[in-house]
């Protein structure tokens, strides 16, 4: 069919024609930022979840009805390896001079840029040129500690915007990478505003490792936040956000059609955009049939090992590698580590580096204790594609010596 009008387009954090299943996080999120807006305590949320889930674009969602709602947003993303201070300071920088735009500096406005003044200048973070009337204050967010500067700095900034009669929600993606010691500078600087009752809050997204982190962080982050968690979607509201589309466009998949859409996908909303996007480009005519979702998968699955798939492999080690085959070689997950270290010959204490550097890597999770799961759906099946010829290592030995391969 014409693909100048197919309805989907799958994409990193490219918005869905049809946001289908999430009606209840977006509910909590605006709970939540009109709460901070009309001066009231509010817990902020973390969505934590697999890839291909739809956080990013659930986050672009909720900074759009924040904006909406006259709320001041603050849009980050966490790569690894790049400090929060450096992440945060320039953002903050913009909010502050668009909070002021065409006004006259308001007297904690004027606080908030001394105190973002001096933070970035002690934690030696670019950010621009700042105005030169706007002088450092001695003793505000200087002390050069990112804990109390952070704090100091988030209070500033929170009475400004109570000045101003709005509220800041900050939203930050890919949590899990920043580093435990920049996470606990951030939930102290965010308790402290709570305890305050200043209109800052924080929404959040991750992969599920997220929530231990959290925790580790500070013992206090699960009660500053709630931690929805983003998932699949049920049949029924992956057929909305197929079928919603394309009968905007006259055409529609038949209902074992749409079965089928959804076992190969398994619900994941990625893969049903990816999924759809070329069965529509593969359909001869509507209603879209059940042989049509088997032809394409193959091209689907062709397009995913060279991109989706391939990007996370190619960042892999050959240990790193080795393990997750392991782990493929088993099944979709999750699996006890000793049944992964047995797959592999070693022992478990052996291999809790390299297991250790694949969670910090963003590939696998602990969903309980002493379990191990991938975090990107469906990379079992690509590891077998991969690593096709892979063998099972047989156990050790009783003396203790690992057989070869």
């Amino acid at each position: 069919m014409d693909e100048t009008i197919n309805p989907f387009s799958p994409g990193a954090g490219t918005p869905p024609p049809e946001l289908a299943g999430r009606a209840e996080i977006l509910r909590k999120a605006e709970v939540t930022f009109r709460r901070s807006l009309s001066g009231m305590s509010t817990q902020g949320l973390m969505l934590v979840g697999l890839r291909g889930v739809g956080k990013t674009v659930l986050l672009s969602k909720i900074g759009n009805l924040a904006e909406n709602a006259g709320v001041q947003i603050v849009q980050i993303e966490a790569p690894e390896g790049k400090g929060l201070a450096e992440l945060l300071a320039p953002e903050l920088r913009r909010l502050l001079l668009r909070m002021n735009l065409g006004a006259q500096v308001a007297t904690q406005s004027r606080r908030a840029l001394q105190a973002l003044r001096n933070f970035v200048g002690k934690l030696k973070v670019s950010v621009g040129d700042f105005e030169v009337s706007i002088a450092p204050e001695p003793g505000l967010a200087d002390s050069g500690d990112l804990e109390t500067d952070l704090t100091a700095l988030f209070v500033a900034i929170g009475e400004a915007a109570k000045e101003k009669g709005t509220a800041i929600v900050l939203l930050i993606d890919e949590m899990q990478y920043l580093e435990d010691e920049h996470l606990a500078a951030l939930f102290a600087a965010l308790h402290r505003v709570a305890q305050k009752q200043l209109p800052i809050v924080l929404i959040g997204a991750g992969l599920p490792q997220l929530v231990g982190i959290a925790g580790r962080a500070k013992s206090y982050a699960e009660r500053l936040f709630e931690y929805p968690p983003v998932g699949p979607l049920t049949l029924p509201d992956a057929a909305d956000a197929i079928q919603s589309p394309l009968r905007a466009v006259q055409c529609q998949l038949t209902e074992d059609a749409m079965q089928r859409l959804f076992e190969v996908t398994q619900g994941y909303p990625f893969f049903l955009q990816a999924w759809a996007y070329a069965i529509w480009n593969a359909a001869k005519s509507c209603p879209i049939e059940l042989s049509v979702i088997d032809a394409a998968t193959h091209t689907v699955l062709e397009r995913l090992d060279t991109s989706f798939f391939r990007v996370r492999f190619d960042r892999l080690t050959p240990r790193e590698k080795d393990y997750l085959r392991a782990m493929a070689e088993l099944g979709a997950g999750p699996h006890r580590s000793g049944d992964v270290a047995e797959q592999l010959g070693r022992e478990i204490s052996s291999l809790a580096p390299l297991r250790a550097g694949l969670i910090k890597k963003g590939m696998i999770y602990s969903p309980a204790h002493g379990d191990t799961a991938f975090t990107v759906p469906l990379f079992d099946q690509f590891m077998h594609r991969a690593i096709p010829e892979w063998k099972a290592v047989p156990s050790r030995t009783k003396n203790g010596a690992t057989p070869s391969k």
